[in-house]
Order: C-alpha cells, then sequence, then structure tokens
C-alpha cells in the first residue's frame, strides 16, 4: 500500500461529479444539533456511570512494557506484551490525578469505557483499561508501522509524493473510522496526522478517540479549544462549539496534507494569531497540477467556513471510495512496464 513512487493523475472525465445537493450537506445531528463536551447521549451516560473502571492492584504486572513509543507532558506510551495472551500491545499510562479534578477523571473513565465499545478495523481497539498507582491504564491495538505522520515526514524529506490510490486508500479507511465513531455519538476532536496509525499489511487505524479534551485540559486555550491548532475548524477558532462537521474539516486538512505533505495552512515563522486568520478566511496554496480534479474539488467542500456547508460523512465516502477503485482500475490496466 505505501509503495508510492508514482503520482497518479486522475481525469476529471474519469469519475463523476458527486452530485451538488449531497455535497452541501452538513454533517450536524438531527436538526442541527450541535455536540458539546459530554460526546454522549445522557441516557448512555448515565449508563455507564454505573459501571466504572476497576481500581486495581497488580493487574499492570499482567504487561511487560519494552520500548517507550510516544509521550506528552502527562502520558507516557509503551510498546508492550500482554503476558496471558503473549500479544504485543500499546499500553498508555495517563497521570488523571495530576491534570484532572473528581468530575473531570469520572467523565473521563466513563468514556474510555464508551470508546471500548466501538470495534471497526479501522479504530484503534480499546482492549484494556483500569486505574492503577494513581495512574489511568489503557491497553490498545500495537500498529506496527509507526504513525502517518512520520510517513509524510519521510516522504516530504525524500520527496517522493504519495500516489493518488494510496492517497485514497489511506483517506477511504479514515472515512470509515470517522463514520464509525459518529455513528456511536463520539466525536473525535483531534484528527491530525500524527494520531493515525499503520500497519504492514496496510491498514489504517485512527486512534487517540475523543479524549484529547481530557488529557490536554492544563495546556488547552479554552474548553472548547481542544485539539491541534493547524487542523482546528474555523468554527473552534472563534471558540464557537464543537459540531460533527469540525472533524469533517479536520479530515479535510489531512486529506490536503496527503498529496502536499505539508498542512493546508503551515507558514514558517506562523504565530497563532495569523494562523487563526488563515483558518478563518480558508487561505491555503493550491495543490499542484499532477492531482486530479476530484481530489482537488473534494478538499475544497470539506475545507469550508460554513460547517452547514461542508459535505457529510456518508456522501465523502461513497466519493473517496469511487476515486480509489477508480485509480486501482487505471493502475491495474497500464502497460506493463510504465
Amino acid at each position: 500500500l505505501f509503495d508510492s513512487t508514482r503520482t497518479l493523475g486522475v481525469a476529471a472525465t474519469q469519475i463523476r461529479d458527486l452530485d451538488a445537493s449531497t455535497m452541501s450537506q452538513s454533517v450536524r445531528g438531527k436538526g442541527g444539533s450541535t455536540i458539546h463536551d459530554a460526546n454522549v447521549d445522557s441516557d448512555l451516560s448515565s449508563t455507564l456511570t454505573s459501571g466504572a473502571i476497576a481500581t486495581t492492584t497488580g493487574r499492570v504486572d499482567e504487561y511487560q512494557l519494552h520500548s517507550v513509543i510516544g509521550s506528552g507532558k502527562f502520558s507516557t506510551v509503551w510498546k508492550g506484551v500482554h503476558l496471558p495472551s503473549g500479544k504485543t500491545v500499546a499500553v498508555k499510562k495517563v497521570q488523571i490525578y495530576e491534570i484532572m479534578d473528581a468530575k473531570q477523571r469520572s467523565d473521563c473513565v466513563n468514556e474510555v469505557k464508551l470508546l471500548q465499545s466501538l470495534c471497526h478495523p479501522n479504530v484503534i481497539q480499546y482492549a484494556d483499561a483500569f486505574v492503577e498507582n494513581n495512574e489511568l491504564i489503557i491497553t490498545l491495538d500495537y500498529c506496527d508501522c509507526g504513525d502517518l505522520s512520520s510517513l509524510i515526514k519521510e516522504r516530504g524529506t525524500a520527496g517522493v509524493p504519495l500516489s493518488e490510490g494510496d492517497i485514497w486508500s489511506i483517506f477511504s479507511q479514515l472515512v470509515g473510522a470517522v463514520t464509525h465513531m459518529h455513528s456511536h455519538r463520539v466525536m473525535h476532536r483531534d484528527i491530525k496526522p500524527g494520531n493515525v496509525f499503520l500497519t504492514a499489511d496496510g491498514v489504517v487505524k485512527l486512534g487517540d478517540l475523543g479524549l484529547s479534551r481530557y488529557f490536554s485540559s492544563k495546556t488547552a486555550v479554552a474548553k472548547s479549544m481542544v485539539g491541534t491548532p493547524y487542523y482546528m475548524s474555523p468554527e473552534c477558532i472563534r471558540g464557537q462549539p464543537y459540531e460533527w462537521s469540525s472533524d469533517v474539516w479536520s479530515l479535510g486538512c489531512l486529506l490536503y496534507e496527503l498529496a502536499a505533505l505539508r498542512n493546508p495552512f503551515f507558514r514558517d515563522g506562523l504565530n497563532y494569531y495569523t494562523l487563526g486568520k488563515l483558518i478563518t478566511s480558508c487561505e491555503y496554496d493550491p495543490l499542484p497540477g499532477c492531482f486530479s480534479d476530484e481530489l482537488k474539488q473534494l478538499i475544497a467542500a470539506m475545507l469550508q467556513q460554513d460547517p452547514g456547508k461542508r459535505p457529510s460523512l456518508r456522501d465523502i465516502g461513497v466519493y473517496a471510495e469511487r476515486c480509489r477503485l477508480r485509480c486501482r482500475e487505471i493502475t491495474e490496466n497500464e502497460p506493463p512496464g510504465k
């Protein structure tokens, strides 16, 4: 999947345009509802509260920790082995007593339980979660090819772009992951290459599922402005409530970055204020001409200021899958050695 020595262009006439009426649909909830801090329906939240994650002693000894594969101010991620099963896992330790008050800890634990119910091939599985030694410990799927941020950096340094076929393949899997999350009333809030993980067999998995507002509570600019600034939507930059389509904006930024090998709003020497102006005015450089009109049009549709004008995840998924299949068909029909 990630062998991308060629850039594949697809002519605009080769893939039908997505119907304009469906491309303009919002991914808001019913009646234009927005999602706020809870991220969980009230009846589901009360159900989870009654079955909190256990505080244990000695359970962490079931995991043999090897190397550190990621870290933040209040968390560390290890590559490890679950000794009873022999399975390689990622083990995330979060100092929840350092960064959260009692209510935040309760909310975070409840949401981890919700995330454990997510089951999708493109979503990092939360296999186990418990509190021990004043730390929240979460065990996750381990992905053996690192994250998308490293791949993009590697390709950018080498000057070797991803093929358009690979771009559509990666992106289609991510859209499937976010669609699954939204169907369970969970918003991701921090979609970026560093939270996208890769496996040797070409599977793409979305991680850090909706917990960024808890784990960054001491450093966030404001409670509603959680996430990585380069991938924040205009409404989030303005401090407005999150909408379902804020995740669509972040996916649009990521799709652009897969092609350009840099974020659409990256500039040297950029400060937060100037970045906010670029995002709220939707100012970004056009993609190189080698990429298809379909790719450029989808990015433009997703990176719209008005959340209500962004396409729905369903329509994005249909469009991206059609483009992926068309790219594969063109590649398979190319003469040998081309």
